[in-house]
């Protein structure tokens, strides 16, 4: 093995979407920053139709990190919302309107995110993308965190970062207890292309099985009309939506369309992920810090995971940005106090409101059903409570 060792301000381990932001918002200050992720960054991400709503509150974050123009001409805005429950006729319009004409979010596939964060990260002089490398351990030192890499190689740096996921290495190394919960669902993702165009509107139909997700993206290059959908499902794995051939799964799509949508037909394969919540008794250890899925999970029912932890993003870049600036110690268990104090109550905030809302859509206790459906119709009456609902969509913070 070749041993070396490479000296930086801040080492992030995990390359993903969350950890290549804070790359971006530190490198633009020239703070220089180490990004180690165990994938090919060359390597395309076949296969992963899955999408993210990113959030009004979301695009400004990624405006400051100097990539979300060319998002915007990649994504699909959107300006409406419509939530159905089961078989009621009952339904519940978020308008873009109502807020201002401000759009709730964008959809734009996570492949495009990464790729455009990674040519960022490229075009940074203080930023090394250290990729394919695995960690291997960590030590702590006074005056900094050294992480060992399974190819001998030594990264340094005054502050660490998890941003490796669900199944943070970071996290397990820390023996930081994790709170854990299986929602025994799958998300079944794919994408298709409809007949007629789907004018910027997302639809949210809750089912006992779990929610039905259509969510609007861009025309294709031939200029036919598409959207990534997401089909919650529970029960038996054999039983899969997974398992069933292209023309049947078409058919059962066709099934919950709204007919407006014209016909539909699945564009390339269909993937599955388990739905899972896991959260961290804590963020933070001497010198090292967990953000977004290492920190916390959730389900996407809201569609609002990736978007809570851009705002651990934010955070973390604040408070690393204004110590740097002022030629503070950056890794200062002060500072990671901050971060873990500003950040803990939003995310158990977001968790406890996503598990509720799972709990009470999937599920057709009768009596439940009908709260539910009542709780609708007073959001859809009542301006104010409205109003919370879209800015929590929006992820709108003013």
């Amino acid at each position: 093995m070749e041993m070396y060792e490479k000296n930086f301000d801040v080492v992030i381990v995990g390359g993903g979407l969350a950890g290549l932001t804070l790359a971006c918002l530190l490198g633009r200050d020239g703070i220089g920053v180490a990004v180690i992720d165990a994938a090919d960054p060359n390597k395309p991400m076949i296969g992963d139709e899955r999408t993210t709503a990113i959030s009004y509150g979301s695009g400004l974050i990624l405006d400051e990190a100097g990539v979300w123009g060319r998002l915007l001409s990649s994504g699909a805005a959107i300006k409406d919302i419509q939530i159905l429950d089961g078989d009621s006729p009952l339904l519940l319009n978020f308008l873009s309107a109502e807020v201002g004409g401000k759009d709730f979010g964008t959809i734009v596939l996570n492949s495009d995110i990464r790729a455009v964060l990674k040519n960022k990260v490229d075009a940074l002089d203080c930023v090394q993308l250290i990729a394919p490398s695995k960690v291997s351990d960590f030590e702590i030192l006074p005056d900094c965190g050294r992480v060992i890499l399974d190819d001998g190689g030594v990264i340094t740096g005054r502050l660490l970062i998890g941003a490796d996921g669900r199944k943070s290495f970071m996290r397990d190394w820390l023996d930081i207890d994790v709170r854990r919960w299986d929602y025994r669902q799958r998300a079944v993702v794919c994408l298709v292309n409809h007949e007629y165009p789907h004018n910027n509107v997302a639809v949210e139909h809750f089912y006992a099985d779990g929610p039905f997700a259509i969510l609007p993206m861009a025309d294709d290059r031939d200029g036919k009309h598409r959207s990534s959908v997401v089909f919650t499902e529970h029960g038996p794995e054999a039983k899969s939506l997974m398992h069933l051939s292209a023309a049947t799964f078409e058919l059962a799509l066709q099934a919950k369309f709204p007919a407006r949508y014209g016909e539909v037909k699945m564009i390339g394969e269909r993937s599955v992920y388990p739905l899972g919540l896991v959260h961290a008794s804590r963020y933070i250890g001497p010198r090292m810090a967990l953000m977004a899925d290492a920190a916390h999970g959730i389900h996407p029912i809201a569609g609002q995971g990736l978007n809570l932890g851009f705002r651990d993003v934010k955070e973390m870049a604040a408070l690393v940005r204004a110590a740097y600036k002022n030629d503070q110690d950056i890794g200062a268990d002060e500072l990671l106090q901050t971060y873990q104090r500003r950040r803990r109550p939003d995310n158990v905030a977001m968790i406890a409101f996503t598990d509720g809302l799972v709990r009470l859509f999937s599920n057709s206790f009768p009596p439940l059903r009908l709260i539910r459906r009542a709780g609708l119709k007073a959001v859809g009456k009542l301006s104010a409570a409205k109003r919370f609902f879209m800015k929590q969509a929006m992820a709108d913070r003013s």
